[in-house]
């Protein structure tokens, strides 16, 4: 799997995810109009010139919340897939990748992800990537399940699920 930074033009792509209304609604959004959609691509694209990372295209990857009500800066991997690849483990590859990324490239010591509790996909994949359950959040005004890895529980899993090759390119 190939994650990359957003380039000119990814919104076209990204627009058939966030104009979906089903995918949406697992995100808790409306569908996005096309100008919203390029909208979200030049901020994406702007987090990763300002701050090194941000959400990879396929929209897999890492995005800080400097405000988190968790007491302080926290880093969280996420996935927002377009409903045709739903059920083919790009998720879980993601995000295992993301978990990489984030824990050898920029050393964190945690990360979190978080869901509906109703989203048993979502929940599965972090499972399988490691990260457990700890607690309950409102976000945004819903209802969410946060889940969380420390670097010394990743390393546990990378040996079984695998270290991903990480190469940057421009």
């Amino acid at each position: 799997m190939l994650l990359r930074q957003w380039r000119e033009g990814d919104w076209r792509g990204l627009h058939r995810t966030y104009g979906d209304p089903e995918v949406m609604d697992w995100i808790g959004s409306a569908s996005l109009s096309v100008e919203n959609t390029a909208f979200a691509v030049g901020r994406m694209s702007m987090q990763w010139r300002l701050l090194g990372y941000g959400m990879f295209v396929g929209r897999v990857g890492l995005m800080l919340h400097p405000d988190w009500p968790l007491a302080g800066p926290k880093v969280e991997v996420g996935w927002t897939l377009q409903r045709s690849v739903w059920g083919r483990g790009y998720a879980t590859e993601g995000a295992r990748a993301s978990l990489e990324f984030g824990f050898r490239e920029l050393g964190l010591p945690e990360i979190f992800s978080m869901t509906r509790p109703d989203n048993a996909r979502s929940r599965a994949v972090m499972e399988r990537c490691g990260l457990t359950r700890r607690g309950e959040l409102e976000f945004h005004g819903q209802l969410q399940v946060h889940y969380a890895i420390a670097r010394d529980d990743w390393e546990a899993v990378a040996v079984q699920l695998g270290h991903c090759e990480i190469r940057r390119v421009s």
